[in-house]
């Protein structure tokens, strides 16, 4: 009589290794994931979520790090129990720069989340950043309230009020939902609006798209823009940097090349700030100040001070649309190192900007603010930290 080879299912090939695990027998576990394989048997966000405590256990490191490549190369980072998993397995083989990255990019986080980065910096005796982290947790919490409260202000308008909401009442609960990492609810929102999306509602979306790292739907939002208002160059600039954040080199350069196709030229980025009853601008590499030889000696001493207190240079922005300039010569670092310079004791430093400033310059300036003890004010620096 012949025996019939029973083939594992998927959902059985799960029950096995997370048996495995459960019995603590972690090296056991890492090779059933190589016979699943071999089966034919696509492992899945459960086979992951199983399969990362066992690295951590076994502190294997190389382990892990095909595993995290095997949930990027099937998109499985939208899953948050998934890379919640992977923050703790670097964390606990000692890469505590890599858990802290995968939160990072994380699409949005939950309360297991932070918790989980707040327990990875105490296991390496990062007290301080886990203090904080905690602090922003809270923070956000109160920010969510508050999303829920105009969530339930825009929906009362017609309600309780009878006030129809126009175009720009949508585009305001558009950015309300994407400043929060609420993408897709965003995006749905706009699908379902009664009116064609304005330039604003399709513009939220994207510039948070960057800041939450969201490819596809950036993707999505810049074609949108480019179809309602082509001659933009801030939209083609901004689907660029995103694509060369995710490192999509093909498809950042074909964005620029349709934007010289279609005689499109990007705005120079110009900062001024107000001295007494004058305004002194500055662009990128600007030496036409009479005192620039002491403006750029002030940068590179503060430069130095600031990476003693623990500022790293983000040079992912040497990449982006920064004019491809040394970090130190964009145009608002020179603006606010004159201002420093000229304080005639003012405790206050007000600069301005005709475009956004680059994430590394508001991380810079943030530090130069608390070592020189000022309050400086920079356009678009009510962000709260919207990066």
């Amino acid at each position: 009589m012949r025996r019939e080879v029973v083939k594992l299912d998927g959902a059985s090939w799960n029950a096995v290794i997370g048996g495995c695990l459960n019995n603590g027998q972690t090296e056991q576990t890492l090779k059933m994931l190589g016979q699943m394989k071999e089966s034919g048997i696509k492992p899945n966000q459960i086979t992951i979520t199983s399969l990362l405590p066992a690295c951590k256990d076994l502190e294997s490191l190389r382990a892990g790090k095909e595993v995290h490549s095997y949930i990027f190369r099937n998109c499985l980072m939208e899953d948050l129990a998934t890379t919640t998993a992977l923050v703790f397995m670097y964390a606990k083989c000692g890469e505590l720069e890599l858990s802290q990255r995968v939160f990072d990019m994380m699409p949005r986080r939950d309360t297991v989340a932070w918790n989980t980065m707040i327990i990875a910096n105490s296991m390496h005796e990062n007290g301080e950043e886990a203090l904080l982290l905690f602090r922003k947790m809270l923070r956000l919490r109160a920010i969510l309230g508050l999303v829920g409260e105009g969530i339930m202000v825009f929906y009362s308008m017609r309600r309780d009020h009878s006030i129809e909401p126009d175009a720009d009442h949508y585009s305001c609960l558009v950015d309300v939902l994407s400043r929060v990492g609420r993408l897709v609810e965003a995006y749905q929102f706009i699908q379902r609006m009664p009116m064609e999306p304005t330039p604003g509602a399709w513009g939220a979306l994207l510039g948070a798209c960057r800041v939450h790292k969201n490819v596809g739907l950036a993707k999505i939002a810049a074609n949108k823009l480019f179809e309602i208002e082509p001659d933009n160059p801030g939209n083609y600039v901004l689907l660029s940097n995103i694509l060369v954040t995710a490192k999509r080199w093909e498809e950042a350069s074909e964005t620029r090349k349709l934007m010289r196709d279609r005689g499109i030229a990007k705005t120079p980025g110009c900062s001024w700030v107000q001295l007494k009853n004058r305004v002194y601008s500055f662009v990128a590499g600007d030496r036409s100040n009479e005192r620039s030889t002491e403006i750029y000696k002030f940068l590179i001493d503060m430069g130095e001070k600031m990476r003693l207190v623990g500022y790293v240079p983000n040079t992912d922005f040497v990449l982006q649309d920064v004019d491809q300039e040394d970090l130190c010569n964009h145009s608002e670092k020179l603006a606010v190192a004159f201002g420093i310079l000229n304080l005639n004791g003012e405790s206050t430093i007000r600069v301005f900007k005709n475009l956004r400033i680059c994430g590394d310059c508001h991380n810079a300036i943030k530090f130069m603010a608390k070592i020189v003890g000022l309050q400086i004010i920079v356009r678009d620096c009510s962000c709260r930290d919207f990066w």
